[in-house]
């Protein structure tokens, strides 16, 4: 494949610990590339496949495609236009239920929840807030039999744009009863939100994002909003934002054909794979992790 030269573009959604090497050897066969997430194992692998790219001058972007989850945007629209004033608690959470070690899965024996669902939690709040100035995590394996970590509690401390927010994502795959996905506090109000992104259920069922109400979501599946801002009081649901991961591609495009930046460039989202290696190290020596530059 990488062979033909009329190929511009390779996608690389493959089990985690291959994304180097495949990515590697597409960027050498001057190939622009889009990895899924998370982009790479470490730190170290990334920044040699950024100034790869660059060399060759090619593109290199990660799929963080939850950057385009309805929720996200609503929370997104709900920060940006000061409906809760100024935030001060920020919770993320992915709520799963899996109590077995489901055979054949390669994410039961290498990667982990972390590197997995972490990767998009980081990533969202580090488009929200910034990059943390430190991190506090506990990562475990709760399940029987688990060989990788299925459960985190991440504390982003003091990001760049928002300091004073306190920031906790969360994941689990023993969470039976779900906790919301996200919860927001803010002088002003609250805002929260169940239930997840339903575009990757739609595409497991062969759905195709072509319909005018791709990614809307209805009335029921509505956060709730409670607010009191200039004199005016607010509580109810409140409509969220339609969800499109074709935007995604939309901007790859972009970028390849008008030289649009690239929202998920490999050098912007590299700081997900430093805080995801810092929760680790965290974890393992049950402590803060100041965040060297």
């Amino acid at each position: 494949m990488l062979a033909i030269s009329e190929i511009e573009l390779v996608i690389i959604n493959t089990p985690d610990a291959t994304h180097y090497e495949y990515t590697k050897k597409a960027l050498e066969a001057g190939k622009n590339v889009i990895v899924e997430k998370p982009f790479v194992k470490t730190t170290e692998e990334g920044k040699a496949l950024i100034a790869l790219a660059k060399e060759k001058g090619l593109m290199l972007g990660v799929y963080q495609n939850r950057r385009w989850d309805a929720d996200f945007l609503t929370v997104k629209e709900i920060i940006d236009s000061n409906k809760i004033g100024r935030v001060v608690e920020f919770e993320s959470t992915f709520a799963r239920y899996r109590n077995y070690i489901q055979a054949g899965n390669w994410k039961e024996q290498d990667g982990g929840m972390a590197y997995n669902l972490g990767s998009h939690l980081i990533d969202q709040c580090v488009c929200l807030f910034g990059i943390p100035e430190a991190v506090f995590a506990d990562i475990a394996i709760l399940r029987d039999g688990g060989i990788v970590d299925d459960y985190f509690k991440i504390c982003l401390l003091r990001c760049a744009k928002a300091p004073e927010v306190r920031i906790t994502l969360k994941a689990s795959y023993l969470m039976r009863e779900p906790e919301p996905r996200f919860v927001v506090h803010g002088t002003e109000g609250s805002y929260v939100k169940y239930g997840v992104d339903k575009q990757e259920e739609l595409l497991k069922n062969g759905a195709i994002p072509v319909s005018p109400d791709w990614g809307v979501e209805t009335e029921d599946e509505w956060g709730i909003l409670n607010t009191e801002t200039d004199g005016r009081t607010f509580y109810g649901k409140y409509p969220s934002q339609r969800g499109n991961y074709a935007d995604f591609y939309e901007s790859v495009y972009q970028h390849l054909r008008n030289r649009v930046p690239l929202p998920t460039d490999a050098a912007g989202v590299l700081p997900v794979i430093k805080l995801i290696e810092a929760a680790g190290e965290s974890s393992r020596n049950k402590s803060v992790i100041l965040l060297s530059d």
